[in-house]
């Protein structure tokens, strides 16, 4: 694997503002990066590596990459240590029986609550074991416009969730450094620095409400097209206004 080292100023440029605009990061701040394999978690540790790297914040941070072990059968992550290792890190791999618990022993009929739920509590829990005060995840703008959507359609609800948020749980401070980012400019991000993707092997995927909500904003895009930029505007102005949510439904991240 090879990166091709290309002008990036369109994903870092929005990063950083996303990451001081909210203090997502601080100097001397151990960050754990969930991830799944997918393009989102993926891109995200790329974009934070090389914005340390290239010192764009000013300051000095270490990232700590994890990633759970579904349990599902026929999920090849070795090309997600490949692509850490590339970069200089290496993989913290969490086995779980998530996959068990949730199809197997539970049988959930709507199963994307109770695993988001799993998810999280493990991935959280082991951040915290390794030190780490952040725990990064891999949401763009779009997921957050859908779940403004799915909380208003499903839950009479008019926010999304939050670029930073405490968790009194664990302790950990979750950040989503991608929230000023389209969807569609990751998929070309991908593409074009040919970042591994694995294949999710989840038998619900892509069969979620989320699904729904993308296609119900890629329909309003179309006859609104700056639907995007009008949402990052409400999210600069909602810091003092009730726009996010202080405690969001695990499903709506399904």
């Amino acid at each position: 694997m090879s990166f091709k080292k290309k002008d990036n100023q369109h994903y870092y440029n929005p990063m950083r503002r996303a990451i001081l605009n909210h203090q997502m990061i601080e100097p001397g701040d151990k960050v754990a990066v969930g991830m799944s394999g997918g393009k989102d978690s993926t891109s995200l540790f790329y974009l934070l590596d090389q914005i340390r790297c290239q010192g764009r914040l000013g300051f000095d941070f270490e990232l700590i990459p994890i990633c759970l072990d579904m349990g599902f059968e026929g999920c090849d992550i070795s090309p997600l240590k490949e692509f850490v290792a590339k970069l200089g890190y290496q993989l913290e791999i969490v086995p779980t029986n998530i996959a068990k618990v949730v199809f197997d022993i539970r049988q959930e009929r709507s199963p994307c609550s109770l695993c988001a739920k799993l998810r999280r509590g493990i991935l959280y829990n082991r951040a915290k074991e390794l030190g780490c005060q952040k725990v990064a995840l891999g949401h763009h703008l779009d997921d957050a416009i859908e779940t403004y959507f799915m909380n208003f359609l499903f839950h009479g609800r008019l926010n999304s969730f939050e670029p930073k948020s405490y968790l009194t749980k664990t302790g950990v401070t979750l950040i989503r450094p991608l929230i000023y980012i389209e969807e569609k400019q990751i998929i070309r991000f991908v593409k074009r620095e040919e970042l591994p993707v694995i294949f999710n092997p989840c038998p619900v995927d892509k069969q979620t409400k989320r699904e729904e909500m993308k296609q119900l904003v890629t329909t309003l895009a179309e006859d609104y097209h700056d639907i995007r930029e009008k949402f990052i505007m409400g999210m600069e102005q909602g810091t003092e206004q009730d726009f996010w949510t202080k405690s969001m439904d695990e499903s709506l991240l399904s």
